[in-house]
């Protein structure tokens, strides 16, 4: 779509001011020279009026909530930061680097939730597709969607891109449905309930070790091939 309406910023987006007043109780160093620092760097990039200024989306705020919280928790440099971010652009969920087990999806806030429309507007996918990933089962039939929902959708654009659809992807669900299966049941063989906290954390480190196993695994098809 050309022109100058094309490039206007999306409603309910908000300016620096206002980011301030959402991070600041957490973050009280922050600062408009520092966002505008984070954007100088790449890490974060705010739409734009027609006037020049800056307007951010609810994912721009989680963005730099996950940035603040890596420089000042995790004392990581902004070039590994970088490198984290551009994981989860990517539709991954990286461990942070110095922590383990710990992936930056558990950085944002757990309570964060979006709308079909934002959660749209966050990837720039449309409501169609995102009705084709919910019908493939990749992402829940719900009003409101998980931050990682982003992540997620990002992905599966990239891969719709590349010609592999939603539907191609049901094997995915139907493989994932199995593992959480064979999770549940070795973590109950350890006394642990996938419910609580220890098996919750107990039941994502045998995810992260069958993660390791399937990546190595395709990879080797992918060679095979």
């Amino acid at each position: 779509m050309a022109g100058a309406a094309a490039r206007q910023p999306a409603p309910g987006l908000l300016s620096i001011g206002q980011v301030l007043a959402r991070l600041q109780d957490d973050f009280a160093d922050l600062s408009p020279s520092k966002l505008r620092f984070l954007e100088e760097q790449g890490l974060v990039t705010p739409e734009r009026t027609k006037s020049g200024y800056r307007k951010f989306s609810q994912a721009h705020i989680e963005r730099l909530r996950l940035i603040l919280t890596l420089q000042r928790d995790h004392y990581l440099p902004l070039k590994v930061i970088a490198e984290v971010l551009d994981e989860m652009d990517q539709g991954r969920d990286p461990v942070i680097p110095g922590a383990a087990r710990r992936s930056a999806s558990s950085i944002l806030s757990p309570k964060r939730v979006l709308g079909s429309d934002e959660l749209c507007r966050s990837t720039g996918a449309s409501p169609r597709f995102l009705g084709e990933a919910i019908a493939a089962g990749l992402l829940p039939a719900a009003e409101v969607f998980p931050h990682d929902a982003v992540s997620q959708l990002t992905a599966l654009l990239r891969l719709a891109e590349r010609g592999i659809t939603p539907r191609h992807l049901r094997a995915v669900r139907v493989a994932a449905e199995r593992e959480a299966e064979l999770i549940s049941r070795a973590a109950s063989t350890r006394g642990m309930k996938t419910g609580t906290p220890a098996g919750e954390e107990e039941a994502l480190e045998f995810a992260g070790y069958l993660d390791t196993v399937r990546s190595g695994v395709l990879r080797r098809a992918i060679s095979d091939a």
